[in-house]
């Protein structure tokens, strides 16, 4: 009997649009909202679609291409060390994970790192952890914020705080209750006697780029300590230098009395890490680093030498050209001109917030924008897409604020050109 083989897929013409639209009508699963956008290449700050348009990305692939696109440094430790081993088991060791988890370490704290290749994958062996610690003791629980996001995992989506993304998976993974965020009140008089942990991101990104306040974050560390509780933080998205220090909680508590000597328990990492390249890692503070012995938990392509060599070459280039200063200035220009525009433009913008390069405007509530009121769209939305019209990527969160999270490296007058167009937008508006 004849073999009957399925046809290649159509090949890609140039400047076609449609037709990629239509491989992914008939052949990718339609679980994303994606815009009306197809992408061919990119180069530092900018993205070129099939038909040749420019787009300056503001939105780093949601905070992942810090370098920006076709970094050369990325694409030299790609080819080098696909020379030498692209994959070996983690029944083995190698040298570029073991380097890579000293680089972290040495950021961070006395601890121990875990390789995987994504933020959820981090932030469910964070979870895992935790029931580990309090397993004898029969607590299970972590608390977590409301407005949070923790990933796209059953137990990812029972840690994240917004309604939206749980809705058809139920019944909810156990374990896992949210607290209003930056209330420590409202912390203490969550804890029941099976709570074990607390997590909390340092700056909420998709809740909406809010920043916990120092007070909230020490005082969640001496609450931990008191309950002999664990204190997790989700760096996925804020971490990696995007608030000017490595981790966000490194930033906020700057100058902080006893905020030198803040550690939470556990960190999870991804996005940034790997410039665009998948990989995810959690760190474990000292006494806790062991807690997960042979055969507790895997990943078979977690920390392989190419994705450690890219992220190791990522951490390079980012010391050696000084990124952190770099988002750190160009970040609080970037803050005070959103602010600027929602003193000029009250009627559209109502403030800015964030800090370093994970940035939100937010907008009126979409009644009070005329041009908005009509449609189903979320504000954020459409502002989203009118910056696609003429140019800008942007990320938007929730309902009315539109997230900013552009490559560390991007330069002076590109931020310029990035205000200077969404103003555009904003008078249109007006």
């Amino acid at each position: 009997m004849k073999e009957i083989v399925p046809p290649s897929p159509p090949p890609l013409v140039h400047n076609q649009f449609e037709s990629v639209r239509e491989l992914f009508s008939q052949n990718v699963v339609p679980s994303y909202g994606r815009f009306d956008l197809v992408f061919s290449h990119g180069a530092g700050s900018y993205l070129f679609d099939v038909a040749g348009k420019r787009y300056l990305d503001l939105g780093a692939g949601i905070a992942v291409c810090c370098l920006g696109h076709a970094h050369p440094a990325i694409t030299e430790a790609l080819v080098e060390q696909s020379k030498k081993l692209i994959h070996v088991s983690n029944l083995y060791f190698t040298e570029p994970q073991g380097r890579l988890a000293a680089e972290l370490v040495k950021r961070i704290g006395a601890g121990k790192c875990f390789f995987a290749n994504s933020g959820a994958e981090a932030n469910e062996g964070l979870f895992k952890l935790a029931r580990k610690f309090g397993h004898a003791e029969g607590r299970f629980e972590i608390l977590t914020a409301t407005n949070s996001f923790h990933g796209r995992t059953l137990a990812g989506i029972a840690a994240t705080g917004q309604d939206k993304v749980k809705k058809g998976f139920e019944p909810a993974t156990p374990g896992f209750r949210h607290i209003p965020f930056n209330d420590l009140a409202a912390a203490r008089n969550a804890i029941s006697p099976a709570t074990i942990a607390i997590m909390m991101e340092g700056v909420q990104g998709e809740g909406g780029v809010t920043p916990a306040t120092p007070e909230y974050l020490l005082g969640l560390r001496t609450l931990c300590d008191e309950k002999k509780l664990l204190l997790f933080l989700d760096g996925v998205q804020c971490g990696h230098y995007r608030t000017g220090r490595f981790q966000s909680f490194q930033r906020i508590l700057e100058n902080v009395p006893c905020g030198e000597k803040f550690l939470p328990d556990g960190v999870s990492m991804a996005k940034s890490l790997g410039g665009g390249f998948p990989i995810g890692a959690f760190w474990v503070r000292a006494p806790y680093a062991d807690l997960l012995g042979p055969g507790t938990h895997a990943s078979t392509f977690g920390g392989t030498p190419l994705a450690c060599a890219v992220a190791l070459k990522v951490l390079e280039v980012i010391e050696r050209e000084r990124l952190d200063e770099q988002a750190r200035k160009l970040g609080e220009w970037f803050k005070r001109e959103l602010e600027r525009l929602a003193a000029t433009y009250p009627q559209v913008v109502k403030r800015g917030r964030g800090l370093g390069f994970i940035l939100g405007l937010e907008l009126v509530e979409k009644e009070k924008i005329p041009a908005f009121a009509k449609s189903d769209k979320s504000a954020a939305l459409q502002f989203v897409n009118r910056l696609h019209e003429i140019g800008v990527l942007t990320i938007p969160a929730g309902t009315q604020i539109v997230r900013l999270l552009p490559p560390l490296n991007l330069k002076p007058q590109e931020a310029g050109e990035g205000i200077s167009k969404i103003e555009e937008v904003i008078k249109s508006l007006a």
